[in-house]
């Protein structure tokens, strides 16, 4: 992690060709340090961060007032901070009658706050939860007493919670989280607290500030979906190779409970989406049968997507996976024991996230989790599945062959596509498209999900969902398109594709069923635009290979000469 110092000299050289993104702290106390590490946090992850730095307890009246420097300058995130003290003397200041509704009455008006700014922008909300502290009135008791401090305090963070949970556009930053992990008094300076209102330490804010920034990227599409694992002295004590399948180290044997640990931690990461994959510089059938054979194996050969293990390098390995995958390098989290390893992938790999793993197997597991390496911003009933998706994608590779062509392969696949509106049911995976989705995406429009249901309800826009599912097993929803009314033709706001199902003929289906709906409008075109983006490159031709022409800067099809395009693939 960056010193502060550090983040003072990165926020001084953002890129021109780094993301911009705008976002606003509004807070009720001295916030100025904090937005200069936001800022220096942002360009070490090329990110350009304009920062709008409300004043200084004016959190009401910038949301509120219409002619708000907030209001106008529409930022992307606004981070809503409201200190531990501040709220703790605005509870002293009731009268003992009023005290036990406190949480209620503060958490429902933050919840009218967020409702004024979801009027006027379309930003999404990083309201920063309560640390705890203690009043030092009733000791433990407190527990026990509904008006008290610390049982209000901590009412208010569980109705936060439950805010967040009932609202797309409302995050919580937990620095709540961040106090007990670090302590207390490694957050705070009480002097600074004192003299000038600031909240948190000037050491502590490369902390807060990189967990704010972790919480941005995941909303941006940017968050790291794939662990790749090391074996030996990795995920389990020993070398199998050489110690056998009973003197590896799992289960209660030496330090098996530290190597347990970290197999369960990649377990529930598998089961919320995380892909899974191996890395090992081992005989396959070795590797395998521990997977395989070990009783006090948690993790088995189902949870891993991609298995690589063989004496290639660990470079080759990564790019092999990366390719299976279908995802940048800078999704991708690599451990391993072995320093030379690490620094062999760091050399060649630099997008790769590669931690530095503490040398004593009983410390790795603590730290994996203060670097919270895997910030989610949504979660869906197809994130769990994404395993089942890759290790079918290997069965797919496997019909297709090294020189089959690609007419028999797509064939092959007796490949089935849904169309459908947006829905309660797929509202969720189509707005997480719609932040995700960097590649195959041709304006990179980013929709929460309470802007698709205006669009689904709106007369002007035709809203598609399309899933795709072939017989090896089901893609789920992988593309998204919205056409907009202009005249006598359809302007495409959004279209994108999850990466995973390129090369499948999906374009020419998506088309033609564009096409049907646009002529079933009375359109007599669809318009379409490329607006290129450093990852987006991938689509610049998209237009011209589906026969759109040239016009300025967007391109034209004509309904009245278009003819149905070759693809494999029957609507369900």
């Amino acid at each position: 992690m960056k010193t502060f110092d550090e983040l003072r000299r990165l926020a001084k050289r953002p890129s021109p060709e780094f993301r911009r993104v705008r976002l606003a702290v509004l807070a009720d106390s001295a916030a100025q340090l904090y937005a200069l590490a936001l800022r220096g946090e942002a360009a070490d992850r090329r990110l350009s961060l304009a920062v709008l730095e409300g004043e200084f307890d004016q959190i009401d009246q910038a949301i509120l007032d219409p002619s708000s420097e907030l209001r106008r300058s529409r930022p992307e995130f606004v981070v809503v901070w409201r200190s531990a003290e501040r709220l703790l003397s605005a509870f002293r200041a009731l009268p003992s009658t009023e005290r036990a509704s406190f949480a209620d009455r503060h958490v429902a008006h933050v919840r009218r706050l967020a409702d004024a700014l979801a009027e006027s922008t379309s930003a999404r909300i990083l309201h920063v939860n309560v640390p705890e502290i203690d009043d030092g009135v009733f000791g433990s008791f407190a527990n026990k007493i509904p008006s008290s401090w610390v049982h209000q305090l901590r009412r208010i963070n569980v109705l936060l919670m439950e805010l967040a949970s009932s609202r797309d556009d409302f995050f919580l930053l937990d620095l709540a989280l961040l106090f007990a992990e670090h302590g207390r008094a490694a957050a705070e300076d009480r002097r600074l607290a004192v003299t000038a209102r600031m909240a948190l330490g000037v050491d502590f804010l490369p902390v807060f500030a990189e967990r704010t920034l972790d919480v941005v990227d995941a909303i941006l599409g940017r968050a790291r979906k794939c662990l790749v694992l090391d074996l030996d002295n990795t995920l389990w004590g020993g070398i199998a190779a050489e110690d056998g399948l009973p003197g590896i180290e799992l289960g209660e044997l030496g330090l098996g409970p530290a190597f347990t640990e970290i197999q369960c931690w990649a377990k529930e990461l598998e089961r919320r989406g995380v892909v899974l994959a191996v890395s090992s510089k081992n005989e396959e059938r070795v590797a395998r049968e521990v997977f395989d054979r070990h009783p006090d194996m948690v993790l088995r050969l189902e949870d891993i997507a991609v298995f690589c293990a063989g004496w290639e390098s660990k470079v080759d390995h990564l790019r092999h996976i990366q390719s299976v995958i279908g995802i940048g390098f800078d999704g991708m989290v690599f451990l391993d024991d072995s320093a030379v390893e690490r620094a062999a992938v760091r050399a060649a790999l630099p997008e790769v996230c590669v931690p530095e793993l503490p040398a004593d197997p009983v410390e790795v597991m603590p730290f994996l989790r203060r670097l919270n390496l895997f910030e989610a911003a949504s979660f869906t009933g197809e994130d769990a599945r994404r395993t089942a998706y890759y290790r079918e994608e290997s069965q797919r590779r496997a019909l297709q062959g090294p020189s089959g062509a690609p007419e028999d392969f797509l064939r092959g696949l007796e490949m089935t596509a849904k169309v459908e509106g947006f829905t309660p049911f797929n509202l969720p995976r189509v707005a997480q498209l719609t932040q995700r989705s960097n590649q195959f995406n041709l304006r990179t429009v980013r929709h929460a999900e309470g802007d698709l249901r205006r669009i689904s309800g709106s007369a002007g826009h035709l809203p598609f969902a399309f899933s795709l599912e072939d017989r090896f097993g089901a893609y789920g929803l992988v593309s998204v398109v919205i056409l907009e009314a202009q005249g006598e033709a359809m302007f495409v706001d959004t279209w994108l594709m999850s990466c995973r199902v390129l090369k499948r003929g999906l374009e020419n289906f998506v088309l033609d069923v564009l096409v049907e709906a646009a002529r079933g409008r009375g359109a007599r075109g669809i318009i379409g635009e490329h607006l290129p983006t450093p990852k987006n490159a991938l689509v610049r031709d998209h237009y011209a290979t589906l026969g759109f022409e040239r016009r300025g800067d967007l391109w034209y099809l004509d309904l009245e000469t278009y003819r149905p395009r070759e693809h494999f693939i029957r609507r369900a």
